[in-house]
């Protein structure tokens, strides 16, 4: 690992990239106020148990932390609820992200890729984040939806505001911080929530065959969702949507970019592109961590948590845990069984999995078509998201060839 910290010069908030952690599977700070949690097996029994660990981490916020409900409301984010309302929420957009729906979309995001690489190479150079890793999902989801892709600046310009950020999470930061930092993300959060509120009021009067049409006429218990539900789950539709894809392409060319001969075993066998992909998911797991909060004391591993306590579970230590797996800080797409927690795990595993794969692997097989080899321009430095909770790069120059 030392060889690709140091090639990458990879941010040393991103410890988990940085060779094995030292300490215990769960430990408090008490300079956050947070409980950490590293283990694989103590992951999957936070992600099992609803019941006890609540997604619903508001709940336990300072109250002089959080913003009023008049600024702010996470009504509609499932991410953020818990059953039963979770599961009545959940099934008003599965139905999109079926195995025959989203495979009906492969023709449409093989035509796209080509498009795009098209017209890079015009332009000479090839960024693989710019012209290909971002443009790509977000056009995809952006049509799922029903908001022009033409906008998908407008759309990038929101997300990095929101999630582009290093800031550090705790529950013991001043006030006068949260209310910066709270500051800071509703400009780019009150743009996009007028946005597609102006989208959804139209769908209302015009209705049609999209996501956000259906998210207008849904009805849960016989009633139709508020206005503010529609449009933050239609947030969480757009940014879930294309956010991982991004960062899932370009995490896994940088893996094959640091392991070439894994590299050549792809292009010697595509159909070993999904194996790849998982193992990246794996490797550099997108989204580092969920936050979740006790509803009751509660034992997980060799620590005894108190109820109403907030735990950050990190995802990309637990997928680099030696308990699970042999020799984690290697990228080992023959890993079988991979049961990696990339997309997570129980009754918030993500929605749009089965997308970001299919997006993942027709890209990867095109730009193995397309590439002789992919290689990162040693001219021009890689680049990483500077989020603590993304593993991602948001710059990776690619040499043309």
């Amino acid at each position: 690992m030392s060889d690709i910290v140091e090639r990458y010069d990879v941010p040393k908030q991103l410890f988990w990239l940085h060779g094995p952690r030292s300490g215990p599977a769960v430990e408090y700070e008490a300079r956050t106020g947070l409980w950490n949690v590293y283990g694989y097996p103590e992951l999957i029994e936070i992600l099992g148990d609803p019941a006890t660990f609540s997604s619903d981490t508001m709940r336990v916020t300072p109250k002089e932390l959080l913003p009023s409900e008049d600024e702010f409301s996470l009504q509609g984010f499932i991410t953020q609820i818990d059953p039963p309302e979770h599961g009545r929420l959940r099934k008003l957009v599965s139905s999109a992200f079926t195995r025959k729906v989203v495979a009906d979309l492969e023709p449409r995001i093989a035509e796209l890729t080509h498009e795009l690489l098209d017209a890079a190479r015009e332009r000479g150079r090839f960024e693989l984040v710019t012209d290909l890793a971002y443009p790509l999902p977000v056009i995809v989801i952006a049509e799922l939806l029903g908001v022009p892709s033409s906008d998908r600046a407008l759309f990038k310009e929101w997300a990095d505001g929101l999630f582009e950020r290093d800031a550090e999470i705790s529950l013991k930061q001043s006030v006068e911080q949260s209310k910066a930092e709270f500051e800071a993300t509703m400009k780019p959060w009150n743009e996009m929530s007028a946005y597609l509120a102006a989208h959804a009021a139209e769908r209302r009067r015009h209705p049609r065959a999209d996501l956000l049409s259906r998210l207008v006429e849904a009805k849960v218990d016989g009633e139709r969702l508020p206005d503010d539900q529609v449009v933050n789950f239609a947030i969480l539709l757009l940014l879930a949507g294309h956010i991982t894809t991004t960062m899932l392409l370009g995490n896994t060319v940088l893996c094959l970019d640091a392991f070439p001969e894994q590299q050549d075993k792809v292009r010697a066998d595509r159909s070993s592109i999904p194996a790849v992909i998982e193992e990246s998911l794996r490797f550099m797991t997108p989204f580092a961590l969920l936050g979740r909060s006790t509803t009751r004391e509660t034992r997980l591993g060799d620590a005894t948590i108190p109820a109403d306590q907030m735990l950050v579970a990190w995802l990309s230590t637990a997928n680099r845990d030696p308990r699970q797996f042999a020799d984690p800080d290697l990228f080992d797409p023959g890993r079988d069984p991979n049961p990696h927690l990339g997309f997570g795990r129980g009754i918030h595993f993500c929605l749009g999995a089965p997308l970001a794969r299919l997006e993942g692997r027709i890209a990867l097989d095109i730009l193995l078509d397309r590439f002789a080899t992919l290689r990162t321009d040693p001219e021009e430095a890689v680049q990483f998201i500077p989020s603590p909770s993304l593993t991602g790069v948001r710059r990776l120059p690619l040499i043309q060839g």
